[in-house]
């Protein structure tokens, strides 16, 4: 085959440095956003918080209560209140730094003075003004819970095992049924499996380890090493007050007839308990207000914190979406640079820093983009689901990507970023703005309705049924095709899971 040269036209999209920054600030969460920011401030001498266009946006409350004020008499009034009670702050803080003594005792501390960091145990008059620092009595303990975790249930567990007087073998033998209880507080193993773990030279029998166990199970959380439901319970009764009404029918129901009650077998719990349908009622509330599984109220995972992206809220009978300020820092560009690189001569410092300027441009100008796009999908979500915020779930709208890229005119892969791991503070709570998108149901009249409306209803039907007789899946179809709307049992039943909405025969009480 013979070799030649071919000239071809073709068009290419080639991801720059700037439109690879500027997707990456996009799908970031506030979070991660943050720590984006203050690495870029870390590493870039051109960037700085603007401190001053901060306090323009947040004014103080004072500020707020004055530029509210319905007339200038009354503004008037307001400036010589707060006159007023600056002379007092500062008559009191005068007063406050004569109190200070110039030595201490020998006898004393710095303590005895001072109640915690800056923070001066003022007179009367000075109400716990702060002094020069910012700190006050509520933050003593800032650094102490800086990075606190919570123990597991295993540590739990040890630490009540240090406190209780175990010889080195129960010791022993109490650390590895310890290592055998899960998260939920359950023992794993049999006594069995536990006695094949130690080896011939420990001696150790069943009998020793069955009497570790109930000792262990004596620990807290009440229920804790239990091998089966119906044990965990009776533990759990065992630590209530012999004087608790009803205890001495729940610990004969959990330990007779416990399968009875989970089939919802009323009728012969009655019978075999011999009581009417009142007293075992109490009874089974009481053994309702026990838990499944204790251990699952200790637990060493850290709670996960939310900080809203948007703010929806109504003024003057308009909703309005607004960004949060709070999460991200104000930057801008460090003048103090800006005017040393024009009265500079060329260098390679200069260049360098010209490089970092031009990179500083680039992220301020990557970041404006990201709260713009978030701030204008976010205010279309709000126009096409103006029935949610009005009325409740119950009126949500199909909604998909594609009917909020068209209007915003973006690609669907951009409006998938920027819902991502995006928060909205509503009236009605904090939602994902993932959220508001929801396939449709088809109605009888030819219309959709959002599959988040669905769930509503279903569970405001649920809601309200009757408990000796719940309502099936089946009816449930039925009721919903009464109302227009199309939904098959099985579909039905799919919501019901994702509610975490137990079947119509778990969830059959006696009243």
């Amino acid at each position: 085959m013979k070799q030649s040269l071919q000239l071809r036209l073709g068009q290419q999209l080639t991801m720059t440095p700037q439109l690879q920054q500027a997707i990456k600030l996009l799908q970031l969460s506030s979070l991660d956003l943050q720590q984006e920011i203050q690495e870029a401030l870390d590493s870039n001498v051109m960037l700085e918080v603007d401190e001053e266009q901060h306090s323009e946006k947040e004014p103080s409350d004072k500020d707020k209560e004055l530029n509210d004020s319905p007339s200038s008499d009354n503004t008037s009034s307001t400036n010589d209140d707060l006159t007023t009670e600056t002379q007092a702050e500062q008559i009191d803080f005068e007063n406050t730094q004569n109190d200070i003594p110039e030595e201490l005792s020998t006898d004393s501390s710095w303590e005895d003075e001072y109640d915690t960091i800056g923070s001066y145990t003022a007179g009367p008059g000075a109400q716990g003004q702060s002094s020069s620092s910012s700190w006050n009595g509520d933050n003593s303990d800032l650094f102490e819970n800086n990075g606190k975790t919570e123990d597991s249930l295993q540590e739990h567990l040890s630490w009540q095992l240090e406190m209780s007087p175990f010889s080195p073998k129960d010791r022993h033998i109490a650390d590895a049924i310890i290592d055998a209880i899960d998260e939920s507080g359950y023992l794993t193993q049999n006594l069995d499996e536990l006695a094949e773990a130690f080896s011939i030279e420990d001696e150790i029998d069943l009998d020793e380890i069955e009497a570790v166990l109930h000792q262990i199970q004596n620990f807290d959380p009440p229920g804790v090493a239990a091998r089966d439901l119906q044990e965990n319970l009776q533990l759990q009764l065992r630590t209530l007050d012999k004087e608790t009404l009803w205890l001495a029918e729940a610990k004969i129901l959990v330990s007779r007839h416990l399968k009875l009650l989970a089939g919802r077998d009323f009728a012969t719990l009655k019978r075999r308990m011999k009581m009417n349908e009142n007293n075992l009622a109490q009874v089974i509330g009481l053994i309702k207000g026990l838990s499944p599984r204790p251990g699952s109220h200790i637990s060493d995972v850290k709670p996960h914190y939310i900080t809203p992206d948007v703010y929806v809220k109504k003024i003057k009978g308009e909703w309005v979406c607004e960004l949060n300020p709070d999460t991200a820092p104000n930057i801008k560009v460090n003048e103090q640079y800006l005017n040393l690189i024009k009265g500079a001569k060329r260098s390679t410092d200069m260049d360098s820093i010209k490089e970092h300027l031009q990179e500083a441009r680039w992220f301020i100008k990557s970041l404006q983009s990201r709260n713009d796009t978030l701030l204008k999908v976010s205010r279309c979500i709000l126009d096409f689901q103006r029935d949610f915020f009005d009325y409740g779930e119950e009126h949500m709208r199909a909604l998909v990507l594609a009917d909020v890229a068209a209007v915003v005119e973006m690609h669907e892969s951009t409006i998938s970023r920027v819902t991502t791991q995006k928060y909205m503070h509503t009236p009605g709570g904090i939602f994902e703005l993932k959220y508001f998108f929801s396939s449709h149901i088809t109605t009888a009249s030819g219309g959709e309705a959002s599959a988040t409306a669905i769930r509503a209803i279903i569970k405001k039907m649920i809601a309200k049924e009757e408990s000796r007789k719940p309502l099936s899946d089946n009816k449930l179809s039925t009721m919903l095709a009464e109302q227009n709307y199309k939904v098959a049992r099985r579909t039905v039943a799919k919501y019901r899971e994702s509610m975490s909405i137990p079947p119509s025969n778990e969830r059959k009480e006696i009243t």
